[in-house]
């Protein structure tokens, strides 16, 4: 079999582009909430399908397959070699990481480790695809539930495009999901399938996701990042060693997320269990000085944290910003609206006044009219009387 090329992902790039308010969706970061159904069905039938056909002990030993079999192929495989690069190992071996991870449910190697090396490029800024800075549940699941990211970004994972088999694994990545369901059939019926496989894939989803939303908020710092990731025991525990993450986010090139003997790493064990035998070789590991170099504790300036504070500072400040611009607007609103209602007011108290002046200028009208007419009859009445006594001329 043939080797796969060296390592070419380069150094980590940080990039800010033009800045949106913060937290704001782009249309396209939306939940498209149509394609995700497919999604949200299997966690109900992960919870509904053991109540329904019970659990069995070999439903229990393919739930324990399903998360944590096929956990160290998302580990091992999608991220620590296909993203990073962080060992070496034969074509027939890259294949098998290949297949294994696409039985996870987590689309094709090339579609996750390409995103995942923007992730790196990009951490925690605005262009980071998952970033917890935007919101815990788009780090969590919302960036994978919306359009924006479908797509293979191939450009960023040419070293492995280039292997046909790869990209048919990629292309047809939902295939494999069915063939491990169907295995789960197989040999445990249907509590097998529905406690053991569609149980095992939710939970292996949310131990992946984890990664890129807990262990950004939860844990501790031990090196100077860029970025918020810390390191905690739990989700090493959960996630066979990914929970290490301030450790990886700090030299992202090694096959060890656990640095020191104390941090389990079962991803790492196997790895270096399957080095002995020529499956895999070159594992890369930090030196002495790389570990002992950037501490926190050492008093270097831990930028990643500095600028998470202040996202959320800037963030707060432009949630003060539109508050006070909405209230602004309201005010100006209800003002607009009094003034319209006092126009509307003058308005009618002018037609009110118009309208009396009118009704009196036609009363003094009819009034004068009236005393013209009087006036008339009196001099009609005064001339016939004058008539009668003879007092005109003839």
């Amino acid at each position: 079999m043939h080797d796969t090329p060296p390592d070419t992902t380069g150094t980590v790039e940080h990039h800010s582009p033009g800045a949106r308010a913060p937290y704001e969706r782009a249309p396209d970061e939306k939940v498209n909430w149509r394609s995700s159904i497919p999604f949200l069905l299997v966690h109900v039938l992960a919870v509904a399908g053991p109540f329904v056909f019970g659990v069995s002990w070999k439903a229990v030993v393919v739930f324990l397959v399903m998360v944590w079999g096929r956990e160290w192929f998302i580990t091992a495989g999608y991220h620590r070699y296909f993203a990073h690069r962080s060992y070496k190992t034969n074509r027939a071996f890259q294949l098998l990481l290949a297949v294994g991870g696409a039985s996870c449910a987590q689309k094709g190697p090339l579609w996750w480790a390409g995103h995942h090396r923007d992730h790196h490029r990009y951490s925690d800024t605005e262009a980071d695809i998952h970033s917890p800075l935007r919101g815990f549940w788009w780090s969590h699941v919302g960036w994978i539930l919306c359009d924006k990211y479908n797509e293979v970004p191939h450009e960023r994972i040419k070293d492995f495009a280039k292997y046909p088999e790869l990209r048919f694994v990629d292309k047809w990545n939902g295939l494999f999901p069915w063939l491990a369901g169907i295995a789960a059939y197989l040999y445990a019926g249907w509590s097998g399938l529905f406690f053991g496989f569609f149980l095992g894939t939710v939970v292996l989803w949310h131990n992946t996701f984890f990664v890129n939303s807990l262990a950004h908020v939860m844990g501790r710092r031990r090196y100077v990042t860029e970025d918020t990731s810390r390191n905690s025991w739990f989700i090493a525990v959960t996630t066979l060693g990914e929970g290490w993450h301030n450790n990886h986010h700090y030299y992202q090139a090694s096959a060890r997320n656990g640095f020191f003997w104390w941090e389990l790493d079962v991803t790492y064990y196997v790895l270096k269990v399957l080095s002995w035998f020529g499956v895999v070789r070159d594992l890369k590991v930090p030196t002495a000085e790389i570990l002992a170099a950037n501490r926190v504790k050492d008093g270097n300036f831990d930028i990643g944290t500095f600028k998470a504070h202040w996202a959320h500072a800037s963030a707060a400040v432009a949630r003060s910003h539109a508050s006070l611009g909405a209230r602004v607007a309201e005010s100006k609103a209800h003002a607009v609206e009094a003034l319209a209602e006092r126009r509307e007011t003058l308005h009618e108290r002018r037609e009110a006044l118009e309208h009396a002046i009118e009704a009196r200028k036609q009363a003094l009208d009819e009034f004068v009219q009236g005393s013209m007419a009087s006036a008339e009859d009196l001099a009609r009445v005064t001339r016939r009387g004058n008539r009668e006594l003879g007092l005109l001329d003839q």
